[in-house]
């Protein structure tokens, strides 16, 4: 791809990137989806509980990292669903010292009733898509985040061409994987 058409693209993808978070961050559209869902919950911890029912049992640091906030913050809030029987808190699987959150079945229930209502309301903006285009976006956007899990510094360091013109994995000095 040229230069010119690679950066023009970019910054098209970069300027998407930025009104879809911006409409995600939205508070109004957490009241919007916790109502649709028929959930009664704070909406700093629907977020909390859904990463947890994702990508769960997972450390309470890991999941402070994910979500950008200090780790007392996190595991104040893990406590709160936790007295709401959403969560439960543990000794890591690996490493006894670290704690673990992991989603009970009503907060699974929970995170059930806002995945429908997150089904519902996408369905509105998402009315006119195809199939094959909803296939390509889920893909695509798929394929763009597992790149960026990377994390900054390996996206950053190009590859180089060994002698014989393959490409060799990219150095990285960041032992955060």
């Amino acid at each position: 791809m040229q230069n010119t058409l690679k950066r023009s693209v970019l910054r098209n993808l970069h300027e998407a990137l930025i009104d879809v978070v911006g409409v995600f961050n939205r508070p109004q559209n957490d009241v919007i989806l916790l109502r649709e869902a028929g959930v009664s919950l704070d909406r700093a911890l629907f977020p909390l509980l859904v990463l947890i029912e994702r990508r769960g049992p997972i450390a309470v640091g890991e999941l402070a990292g994910r979500v950008g906030r200090d780790y007392t913050t996190v595991s104040r809030q893990v406590g709160k669903l936790e007295s709401l029987g959403l969560v439960a808190r543990r000794a890591g699987k690996e490493d006894r010292r670290v704690t673990e959150a992991v989603v009970t079945d009503k907060g699974q229930a929970m995170s059930d009733a806002l995945d429908a209502a997150r089904e519902r309301l996408a369905g509105i903006a998402l009315a006119g898509w195809s199939g094959n285009d909803l296939k390509d976006l889920a893909r695509l956007l798929r394929q763009f985040a597992d790149n960026l899990m990377h994390g900054p510094s390996d996206v950053s360091t190009p590859r180089r061409r060994s002698r014989s013109g393959s490409k060799e994995p990219r150095q990285t000095t960041s032992s955060r994987r």
